[in-house]
């Protein structure tokens, strides 16, 4: 009896299976972190009888915020050559006492000694009677060092060379001599002229307002 063929039973392959399709499960793209904004410019400390420092005395220049240039700063250049005058009223008596704090506080706020020079009108401060008890060409030598603070009567104010700060005690004297010694102070000072003295006499010499 013949054999027959066995009959192969078609094989079933498995189709190619195509692409997955996965969910778009991507990763999620790290969202970029904020970049900070300029810092808000620093608040000043409340300011003491003492220098305004162009920033100083003084004053740090705070970072520019970006966007449209104002011209404000425009104006403190044009004021810049001009010193401030504050005005600390006192009597003949005070004034001397007045412009030895503001002395103190200058040095604390960090104006270096040979910044300062101090006048007065009347009794003359004690550390420049005592100086002068070597000789005047001692005493002026310390001057020109510029190392420390200098008091001078403000009758001599031209020998005086310029400092960034003077401090004026109108502490007696005649009349004149602060009519005539006070607006050389103001020449002399670079940055800031500090007015111990009567308010009334002070604004009479340098003009009402200061």
């Amino acid at each position: 009896m013949p054999l027959t063929p066995a009959i192969e039973e078609p094989q079933i392959h498995e189709s190619a299976q195509g692409p997955r399709v996965t969910p778009a499960a991507s990763r999620t793209a790290q969202t970029p972190r904020p970049v900070p904004g300029p810092r808000p410019a620093a608040v000043p400390r409340p300011g003491r009888p003492g220098p305004a420092r162009p920033a100083p005395p003084a004053q740090r220049a705070a970072q520019a915020t970006p966007g449209p240039v104002s011209a404000a700063p425009t104006a403190p250049s044009v004021s810049a050559a001009v010193p401030q005058i504050q005005l600390i009223p006192a009597s003949a008596e005070g004034a001397l006492d007045a412009a030895e704090e503001a002395v103190d506080l200058l040095l604390d706020t960090g104006r270096a000694p040979g910044d300062i020079l101090v006048l007065t009108t009347g009794d003359p401060h004690p550390w420049a009677a005592h100086e002068l008890s070597f000789g005047e060409a001692a005493y002026w030598a310390l001057h020109d060092a510029g190392d420390d603070v200098f008091y001078a009567d403000a009758a001599q104010v031209q020998r005086a060379a310029g400092r960034p700060v003077v401090v004026f005690a109108a502490n007696g004297g005649a009349v004149d001599t602060v009519a005539g010694s006070l607006p050389v102070a103001l020449t002399r000072a670079g940055a800031l002229l500090i007015v111990c003295g009567d308010s009334q006499q002070i604004n009479s010499v340098l003009g009402a307002g200061v």
